[in-house]
């Protein structure tokens, strides 16, 4: 039986331990969540109408909001992790024509996008009364995933099936050797799934690793209304999106900021920023905002290309990082990927990334 560490328990890590063949693998799952970028996230499934130049980021992308049903039948996922809300596209009235022609295009090759509608202002605030009455755009194959949620969940999972978790921040001794606390272990893989932490990791051993880190600031509001889990998510001209949870739980976010390091701070910045940005689409807005309200915190890994990558780095080491705001869409079918290849020793991320070496070298 094989040794696997598995560093970094997000949404990759978690996911990927769960998929392991247990009978061949004694797995440890190394996991410091200090900072981490799923568990302070909750956000849209929905990637079918990005305009990202980047064909194999959006190959990833769809093919992981595909990867959902499978994901969600698999682990026994239930509707208050994850659910098939619809999504909503406000828009400017010339960018939803050419959003409309979009989605009728990329259907053909991605039917899990479903049903297709042009809504009118009142149309649109039947389905999200939190809205200003505003032209849309809605699909119905979009969804919701909160990744705390998500996680909890999964680690439950992992536990049952016996994975060991150390609850500690590593360095590698070499490309076989973990060093934790005043302890070192020898490991047949190593599954490096730590996000920005990746580049420093992967330093002592020679290595350069194109990673920066990326603040998400995401409010999260606890209002009276009782059907909020019958909403669509709603993805607002900008950089705010709406996304209503059940029981009153509104979700505001999340900020993209560069130059915040590891500084995991709420800021009082984040708030303004995300509440005006929002302000101009909100039927009532000083309502919403009047609500009790809360941050969610996490760092982001971005590359300088905004694409992720995954796969071998060495015969004993894998890799997987660069998710930057799209880990909750492409995050599990990345973790079952690196998993299948694990299992079955079949690498099956062909057309999906650049080679590796585009963002890790010697």
């Amino acid at each position: 039986m094989q040794k696997i560490a598995i560093v970094g328990g997000g949404i990759i890590g978690m996911t990927l331990a769960n998929y392991l063949d247990q009978k061949n693998y004694q797995v440890t799952l190394f996991d410091e969540p200090t900072g981490q970028a799923t568990k302070a996230s909750a956000g849209i499934i929905s990637p079918w109408l990005s305009k990202r130049r980047n064909k194999q980021w959006y190959q990833l992308a769809k093919d992981g909001a595909a990867f959902f049903p499978k994901l969600i039948q698999d682990f026994q996922i239930d509707h208050t992790i994850y659910q098939q809300s619809g999504t909503l596209l406000l828009r400017p009235e010339h960018q939803l024509d050419e959003l409309l022609a979009l989605a009728e295009e990329r259907k053909a090759s991605a039917p899990e996008i479903g049903t297709i509608e042009r809504l009118s202002g009142e149309q649109t605030q039947q389905e999200l009364p939190l809205l200003k009455p505003l032209s849309a755009l809605k699909i119905s194959g979009g969804g919701r995933l909160d990744g705390k949620a998500y996680l909890i969940h999964m680690r439950k999972k992992a536990e049952e099936k016996g994975i060991h978790f150390i609850p500690q921040r590593v360095q590698l001794a070499d490309e076989q050797t973990i060093l934790f606390g005043e302890k070192k272990e020898a490991f047949d893989q190593i599954i490096l799934t730590v996000g920005p932490h990746l580049k420093e990791l992967l330093t002592p051993l020679g290595y350069q690793v194109d990673l920066r880190p990326q603040k998400g600031q995401l409010l999260v509001f606890q209002t009276a209304i009782k059907n909020s889990g019958d909403f669509p998510v709603a993805m607002l001209d900008g950089e705010a999106d709406l996304i209503p949870f059940l029981a009153g739980k509104i979700l505001l976010g999340a900020t993209h900021e560069n130059d915040a390091g590891w500084d995991l701070r709420e800021t009082p910045e984040a708030f303004e920023q995300l509440t005006s940005g929002a302000h101009r689409f909100l039927a009532e807005p000083e309502k919403l905002l009047a609500a009790p309200s809360h941050y969610r915190v996490g760092t982001r890994a971005y590359t300088s290309d905004f694409a992720p990558f995954f796969g071998s780095l060495t015969d004993h080491v894998l890799v997987a990082s660069g998710l930057g705001s799209s880990g909750l869409s492409t995050g599990p079918y990345i973790g079952y990927l690196l998993a299948q290849y694990l299992n079955t020793g079949k690498a099956g991320w062909q057309g999906y990334q650049k080679e590796l070496s585009q963002y890790i070298h010697r």
